[in-house]
């Protein structure tokens, strides 16, 4: 867990299974104010969701490994945590409408800080 410089200061999950794209979306996160915990696959998040009770956003890629994917992952949380907010990220598929969950936001990668951190902090207000 990496903690946060003041900001927000609430936990968003990040699901990535590249370990460089997921060290640069923590350390993003840090400096935009949020603590950041992290899994590569769907199945390491959904034993986070499970064991922790303050993750407040879902930051997932669509493409994950192990059989179930960030669009799955998404629907599940929906479902079993509907106070959770969602953000995906792809840089080869772009869902549609209908394929997220309501209330999720798609950033498609490469993405940039000054536009995912805004978003991020509209979220959890």
């Amino acid at each position: 867990m990496r903690s946060g410089k003041g900001g927000a200061g609430q936990i968003v999950l990040v699901v990535e299974d590249e370990p460089m794209q997921r060290m640069l979306m923590a350390d993003m996160l840090y400096d935009g104010g949020f603590w950041s915990v992290e899994a590569s696959d769907a199945f390491q998040a959904l034993h986070l969701l499970e064991s922790r009770h303050d993750i407040r956003i879902v930051f997932v890629d669509i493409k994950l490994p192990h059989g179930m994917d960030g669009l799955e992952l998404a629907a599940i949380v929906r479902h079993r945590w509907p106070d959770i907010e969602i953000a995906l990220t792809s840089g080869i598929l772009a869902p549609t409408d209908d394929t997220i969950p309501d209330r999720a936001v798609f950033f498609q990668k490469p993405y940039r800080s000054q536009d995912v951190l805004p978003v991020l902090h509209r979220m959890i207000h």
